[in-house]
């Protein structure tokens, strides 16, 4: 199934952009791509687009330079129309896994060293307090009252950005706040939400390795990225009361960063893809 899709988007890409040989110049951008083909007009054509732009998703990982898309394309190329191809795919097509990794380490290996100036400006920010994990927190208005732990059940509204600013979720955009155990969610909230009390706000500044680490959150949230939330401590839940007989009830976790919103899972969770 992935094959087939993967293969599809290609084949789109190749039909907006043409068969181009080896010496020419690719095209750089998708705007590019968009005045060769022309814009989708018919509601086929925007599904086939919204196709592309679903696989280019998928094949982020193996974060190409535009020549290396090139080769990709003559590849797809040469499959589809039943070309002799330069490449046998039985040698080859088991090294994608491993190129994946490979080029997944290296892309989040530079956004980390990217965030290394990031994170050191937040840490000098007034009021800012940086711990030994590496959160920043910094309290942007004082609560009046109780302090969660991390056994507690809260309730919170929260905007999550990356490092140039750009939102990947947001509760209040939702209009409805979440709540969440704080043992059911990154490090970075663990620990900060409880330096919060009651009716306060605050915002926390996470570097990748109590975050999403270097997998990230695809396609949004790039692995190694640093992560800014700003958040309001709403209240402390009471977990509900075990029914006589039975066990003790446990909200479900929200959708994080999906449809549904929520927050932040635990290291180890499978997110669905921010907005």
């Amino acid at each position: 199934m992935k094959k087939t899709m993967l293969i599809a988007t290609l084949l789109s890409l190749t039909a907006c952009q043409g068969q181009g040989g080896a010496g020419e110049k690719p095209a750089a951008t998708g705007s590019t791509t968009a005045a060769t083909a022309g814009a989708p007009q018919t509601e086929e054509q925007k599904t086939f687009y919204a196709l592309g732009l679903s696989i280019g998703r998928s094949i982020s990982v193996f974060d190409m330079s535009p020549q290396e898309l090139e080769f990709v394309k003559a590849g797809l190329g040469a499959q589809v129309s039943g070309e002799k191809t330069d490449v046998d795919l039985e040698v080859y097509g088991p090294k994608l896994q491993e190129l994946a990794k490979e080029r997944s380490t290296r892309k989040a290996t530079k956004e980390k060293e990217k965030s290394v100036k990031f994170l050191e400006e937040k840490a000098k920010e007034p009021g800012a307090q940086k711990t030994e994990s590496g959160l920043v927190y910094k309290e942007t208005q004082a609560g009046t009252g109780a302090q969660p732990v991390a056994s507690d059940i809260v309730k919170v509204h929260y905007k999550g950005t990356l490092s140039d600013g750009k939102e990947f979720d947001s509760s209040f955009k939702r209009g409805e706040p979440t709540q969440f155990p704080l043992q059911g969610v990154i490090k970075c909230w663990t620990e900060g939400l409880q330096k919060m009390k009651v009716g306060g706000k605050a915002q926390l500044t996470c570097p990748s390795d109590i975050a999403y680490g270097d997998r990230g959150a695809p396609p949004n949230i790039p692995g190694g990225a640093a992560l800014v939330f700003d958040v309001e401590l709403i209240e402390i839940v009471k977990p509900p009361e075990a029914p006589p007989g039975g066990m003790p009830g446990m909200p479900g976790m929200p959708g994080a960063h999906g449809g549904m919103g929520g927050p932040p899972p635990a290291a180890g969770g499978k997110p669905p893809a921010p907005k």
